[in-house]
């Protein structure tokens, strides 16, 4: 990462043990927003404000933020988010929508909410009427589309903080994703090497 991790304190050591605790390791990207634990917090809690009572299901949501990540270039959401899609649409599905192509087990609905995504990141003006259609054509009405484009926002803020800041993908990202999510994430920054075997 760019910036150099801020002075320990117990604020600091509370963020990053409650960070550890939920992932089961320190995400490299924490030493960023341990800079500001609240900031993240607050992020954290309007996101879910806006998950936990959103008819987008979890399938959904990791078609969003893969396709958002992909198209955005960022190696470390498509790889934390790759695994998730896999858990819920197989691992050739979240390959394509990383790779941006039409691949086996995407249903209609999940190309749609692929295709606006990548929308949304590369130009929300070129947005239309039509591709709107497409989204209810798939079962999703008003709500569950300003909710699905309010997301891919958050997720492009996130992932814009940790990118531009230079955190690269955590080996245990690489060594927990399917091989398809592997080979499919070919852009953005290096993951960090896995650690010899003598030093884990």
């Amino acid at each position: 990462m760019f910036l150099l991790a801020p002075e320990s304190s117990e604020a600091v050591q509370r963020f990053y043990k409650s960070s550890a605790d939920a992932q089961g390791f320190l995400m490299n990207l924490m030493a960023a927003w341990a800079w500001r634990p609240d900031v993240f917090e607050s992020f954290a809690a309007l996101r879910d404000q806006l998950t936990s009572n959103s008819a987008l299901s979890k399938r959904d949501q990791a078609v969003l933020v893969c396709a958002t990540a992909s198209q955005l270039r960022d190696s470390y959401c498509s790889l934390a988010w790759g695994k998730k899609l896999s858990a819920e649409a197989g691992a050739a599905a979240a390959a394509a929508v990383l790779a941006g192509s039409e691949g086996a087990g995407l249903t209609a609905r999940d190309r749609a909410l692929a295709d606006w995504a990548r929308k949304v990141v590369a130009n929300p003006n070129s947005t239309t009427r039509d591709d709107v259609q497409a989204l209810r054509a798939t079962g999703l009405d008003d709500r569950a589309i300003f909710e699905a484009t309010a997301f891919i926002a958050f997720r492009l803020a996130f992932s814009t903080v940790n990118d531009a800041l230079g955190a690269a993908p955590d080996w245990q990202l690489v060594r927990a994703a399917p091989q398809e999510v592997n080979a499919a994430v070919t852009y953005g920054r290096a993951p960090h090497a896995m650690p010899s075997t003598s030093a884990l």
